[in-house]
């Protein structure tokens, strides 16, 4: 993945303020790397950029040799479909859904014939075996983390992208998600990209980059 001259401007009551600038980030297949930084610094402005979700003012991001902004909006959709997954910070679970329906959906649009079982699987290995037909609403913050963790890595994405993955889990369940992360990375080569305050998680990337004034600093 390729990112260059990435740039995120927004207007204000007095003018425009810069959140990126001119931005440059490559991340070689199979890298694990923690973006950190202050609240309020653009990160997950950052994450959205990447994944398609949010359009830059200037700059192009390169996934798999496409170039993000030059598809349209359904393009990125296909491109994420096939390429990416997404934690979001706000879990984004749909609510008219169970856990389990909510991990099936990426993989039904998939068009993957064993979407249950897999799904299942998934989320015995996040432990909500016992939570597979519960609803948004009853279940608890950091059981709504974890099914949308279970979402993201049911597809077997090639690229994860993680706005905050273990902040709402308590410590024993985050060192859980966390190995979960790193044996995705380790047994697929998925390309890890993780925004986090969890000094934990972000000292087992292989690269920890802070982002200060709009820009990008290896640590």
């Amino acid at each position: 993945m390729q990112a260059r001259s990435l740039s995120r401007q927004v207007p204000v009551s007095d003018g425009v303020l810069t959140i990126l600038h001119h931005l440059d980030l490559e991340i070689a297949s199979g890298e694990s790397v923690a973006i950190i930084g202050a609240s309020g610094s653009g990160k997950s402005t950052l994450l959205g950029l990447l994944a398609g979700l949010d359009l830059p003012t200037s700059g192009e991001v390169h996934i798999n040799g496409e170039n993000l902004f030059a598809l349209d909006e359904d393009g990125r959709a296909a491109l994420r479909g096939r390429l990416i997954g997404f934690v979001f910070q706000s879990f984004q679970l749909l609510p008219a859904l169970t856990a389990i329906e909510n991990v099936m959906l990426p993989l039904e649009l998939a068009g993957t014939a064993s979407a249950r079982e897999l799904a299942l699987s998934v989320l015995q290995r996040v432990g909500l075996g016992e939570r597979l037909h519960h609803y948004p609403k009853h279940l608890s913050g950091g059981e709504q983390q974890r099914v949308a963790i279970a979402r993201a890595f049911a597809t077997q994405p090639k690229l994860l992208l993680a706005d905050e993955p273990t902040g709402n889990l308590d410590s024993a369940t985050g060192g859980r998600i966390i190995d979960l992360l790193f044996e995705l990375n380790r047994e697929q080569g998925t390309t890890l990209v993780l925004v986090t305050h969890d000094a934990e998680l972000a000292a087992r990337c292989g690269r920890r980059l802070r982002l200060v004034d709009g820009h990008l600093v290896a640590e």
